[in-house]
């Protein structure tokens, strides 16, 4: 069982600096949390050496409240600092409203290409509020330009088959999703909530795989 987040990375042979404070200009991940149960140490070591940053795919992590998936991707976000990667850590929410905002001071062109040239970005709760006009714009673009280019981790509490129902208009949904899953990693955390009173300790299962078109 991983214990904590350095141990995550230490799988992969990465060892977390005592300090993250040297960073600050290139990271926005929180500091590391204990791990939730029964997180199976091959799967997560390999996603955390890095390849994937390497290869400019995704890292799509799906699953119910509370079972660690914004857990897993801080860890892996941690691992990419290690070896010198930029890294930012945010929430669909923030991110469409960071957007939002710098329209409305005329700085969303330079601001949106700095997000998209970031190695790394990480986008928790996606699709944890509906995507409203122009804000699936906004993400489709998003994606379109990271497509390639930039590696990008996604977690939501939506089923993958469920993803498409947080935008407004099927077709551009297709398009963004479609670009997300090509060449993506998946990963799919099932069962009760790690931080649940009760946990069972046989309660999590826990799959990865990658699409292939």
């Amino acid at each position: 069982m991983v214990k904590d987040w350095g141990q995550a990375c230490v799988i992969a042979g990465y060892s977390l600096p005592p300090s993250l404070a040297n960073r600050a200009p290139r990271t926005t991940l929180p500091s590391c949390k204990p791990a939730p149960p029964l997180i199976d140490q091959a799967q997560i070591g390999d996603l955390a050496t890095g390849r994937f940053i390497e290869g400019k795919v995704a890292v799509l992590i799906a699953g119910p409240c509370g079972t660690g998936k914004s857990h897993i991707a801080q860890a892996l976000g941690h691992c990419a600092v290690r070896p010198g990667h930029d890294v930012l850590f945010t929430t669909q929410s923030t991110l469409l409203a960071t957007l939002h905002a710098a329209r409305a001071t005329a700085t969303f062109e330079r601001r949106f290409q700095t997000l998209a040239k970031t190695p790394l970005l990480i986008i928790d709760a996606f699709g944890l509020k509906p995507l409203r006009p122009p804000q699936d714009e906004d993400f489709h673009d998003h994606v379109a330009e990271r497509y390639e280019r930039a590696a990008i981790i996604v977690t939501s509490n939506l089923d993958f088959a469920e993803w498409g129902e947080a935008f407004p208009t099927r077709l551009l949904g297709a398009a963004t999703l479609d670009r997300l899953r090509h060449g993506a990693y998946r990963v799919v955390l099932d069962g009760q909530s790690y931080s649940s009173p009760r946990p069972s300790p046989k309660c999590l299962h826990q799959t990865a795989h990658r699409w292939r078109h």
